[in-house]
C-alpha cells in the first residue's frame, strides 16, 4: 500500500518476473510457470495494468498477448515458459470466472478495488501449476498492490486487525518524505503540485498512503457534516431516564439499525450502529433483539421507526418485514411519518446538522459507529453519470454499505419529527409523534 506513482505496480511486475525465472527445472528442464494478473473492470485493466506490464515485458520481445478477453501473453526465454493470465473481475459473481483456473500466482491489482470473495478465491486457485508430477511450484502465492484503502475496507481489517495467517502488509512512506520510494523516476515536485487544489482528505489518501475516503460523487447531505464537531471525542452513554429512538431499514439483505437518544437540550445522541450482511429479515430480527438488550438499560422505552414502505406485503408469506420483527422478537415498528420520500429525509438530517443547540451540535456520533461517519465522510454519495456535459447524478444515493444505517438513521430523525419540523409542524414532548400519527401500524 502507497502514495500514487510510487512504484507499486512495476514492483509487482517484476515480483512475478523473479519468481519465474526461480521456479525449478520440470524434469524437460524448462522452468514453466502460470500467473493470473487482476484489475476490477476490463477497462483499467486495458488501459493501466496491461499497459504498464507491456512496457516491461513488451510484445515484440516476449510475445504478443491474446486479442480478446481473457488476454493471454506466453513469455518464452531462455529455459523459462511463463504464461501470464490478464482478467477483470470486480464483483462477487465473478467467482466463478476462477473455479477452473489452476496457476502458480496472483497479482491483485488496485486490490481494495476488488471483494474480499474474490480474493479468497484467489487463494485457493494458486499452488495448482506446475503438477506435482512435473515438480510442482517453487513458490506460490497472491500479491497484491493498492492506493491506500478507507478504513472499512477488507484490506484495513486484515491489516490493522486480526491478520490473516501466512498474509503480510506493507506501507511505503509518503510521497512527501525524504525516504519517499520511486522518486528518482518522477518529475521534480511531481507531489507538491498534485497536491494544489486538493481536499486533505485526497492528499492523505493519495499522497500520504494514509487510510481514507476519496469522494466519487456528490455528497447526500454536502458539507454539513465535520467531523471535528460532530463526531465525539469519547464514547457517548445511553441514558436510562430518556427513550431511545431506533431506526430501522430491514427490508433487504443488508439490514442495519440506528440506536439514538435526544437530551433535554434538544441534542440528537448517535449512540450505537449494528449491521449486518446476507441476512434475512427472521435472522436479524432475533440478533436485533439480543443488541437491543445489550446496549439499552433495561425499563427504558424504546421507539422503532422504519421504511413506511415496510408496512407493504411484499414477501411470498404475505408477511412484511415488520410483522416479522413482531413476531420473531417482539418489536412493534412504527413507519417513519412523511419518509417515503428520501428528499424530506435528507433535508432533515442536514437541518439537525447544522443546528447549534447552546454552542453544542444539533447531532453527535459516537466514533464507534464507523459506517456512520465513513457515510457522512464521503461514501454516502449520489453517483456522478457518465454524460457528457455538465456534472449530473443518480436521483437517489448509491446502495452500498453505508446507505443502509443512513437510511435507518433517516427513519429514526423523521420518527423522531425531524421532517416535520422542517415545514414548522410543532412537535410533541420530547419531539416525539402523538398515537395517532401511527394508527394501525401495530
Amino acid at each position: 500500500m502507497g502514495p500514487v506513482g510510487s512504484g507499486k505496480s512495476v514492483a509487482c511486475c517484476w515480483e512475478i518476473f523473479m519468481r519465474a525465472q526461480a521456479q525449478a527445472p520440470a524434469p524437460d528442464g524448462k522452468r514453466r510457470s502460470r500467473w493470473l494478473v487482476v484489475r476490477n473492470t476490463l477497462p483499467q485493466l486495458e488501459t493501466t495494468t496491461m499497459r504498464t506490464w507491456k512496457d516491461w515485458f513488451p510484445e515484440e520481445i516476449f510475445g504478443t498477448i491474446s486479442g480478446k478477453p481473457p488476454y493471454t501473453q506466453v513469455l518464452k526465454y531462455n529455459d523459462v515458459e511463463m504464461e501470464v493470465i490478464f482478467m477483470a473481475l470486480d464483483r462477487p459473481d465473478d467467482v466463478n470466472k476462477l473455479k477452473s483456473l489452476e496457476v502458480t500466482g496472483i497479482w491483485v491489482n488496485e486490490a481494495k478495488y476488488v471483494p474480499k470473495e474474490i480474493i479468497d478465491t484467489c487463494t485457493e486457485r494458486v499452488g495448482r501449476y506446475p503438477k506435482r508430477s512435473n515438480g510442482g511450484p517453487t513458490w506460490y502465492g497472491v500479491i497484491m498492490d493498492t492506493n491506500a484503502p478507507d478504513e472499512g475496507s477488507w484490506w484495513y481489517d486484515c491489516a490493522e486487525g486480526e491478520t490473516p495467517k501466512g498474509w503480510k502488509f506493507w506501507s511505503q512512506p509518503s510521497g512527501m518524505s525524504p525516504e519517499a520510494e520511486n522518486a528518482e523516476n518522477l518529475p521534480p515536485g511531481y507531489y507538491e503540485k498534485m497536491c494544489a487544489g486538493k481536499t486533505t482528505e485526497w492528499v492523505n489518501v493519495n499522497v500520504h498512503g494514509k487510510y481514507g475516503f476519496v469522494l466519487d460523487g456528490k455528497l447526500v447531505y454536502g458539507s454539513s457534516f465535520n467531523g471535528d464537531v460532530h463526531v465525539s471525542k469519547v464514547p457517548l452513554k445511553f441514558s436510562g431516564m430518556l427513550p431511545t429512538y431506533v431506526g430501522l431499514d430491514a427490508s433487504g439483505r443488508s439490514p442495519a439499525a440506528v440506536f439514538l437518544q435526544k437530551t433535554p437540550r434538544g441534542q440528537w445522541m448517535v449512540l450505537h450502529e449494528f449491521c449486518a450482511e446476507d441476512m434475512g429479515s427472521v435472522q436479524f430480527a432475533q440478533l436485533l433483539k439480543a443488541e437491543i438488550a445489550a446496549w439499552i438499560p433495561s425499563g427504558s422505552q424504546i421507539w422503532y421507526y422504519g421504511d413506511p414502505a415496510g408496512s407493504f406485503k411484499t414477501q411470498a408469506d404475505e408477511k412484511t418485514y415488520f410483522d416479522v420483527l413482531r413476531g420473531e422478537a417482539g418489536i412493534l415498528v412504527r413507519p417513519a411519518m412523511d419518509a417515503l420520500r428520501i428528499g424530506p429525509r435528507v433535508d432533515a438530517v442536514i437541518s439537525v446538522l447544522m443546528r447549534m443547540i447552546d454552542g453544542q451540535p444539533g447531532i453527535i456520533v459516537d466514533p464507534s459507529c464507523k459506517r456512520l461517519i465513513r457515510g457522512f465522510n464521503g461514501k454516502y454519495r449520489y453517483r456522478k453519470l457518465n454524460v457528457s456535459g455538465d456534472p449530473r447524478y443518480m436521483p437517489e444515493p448509491e446502495k452500498n454499505d453505508v446507505s443502509h444505517p443512513h437510511d435507518a438513521l433517516q427513519y429514526a430523525l423523521a420518527g423522531g419529527g425531524e421532517i416535520r419540523a422542517t415545514r414548522g409542524v410543532p412537535l410533541g414532548r420530547g419531539g416525539d409523534l402523538r398515537a395517532k400519527d401511527t394508527v394501525g401500524t401495530f
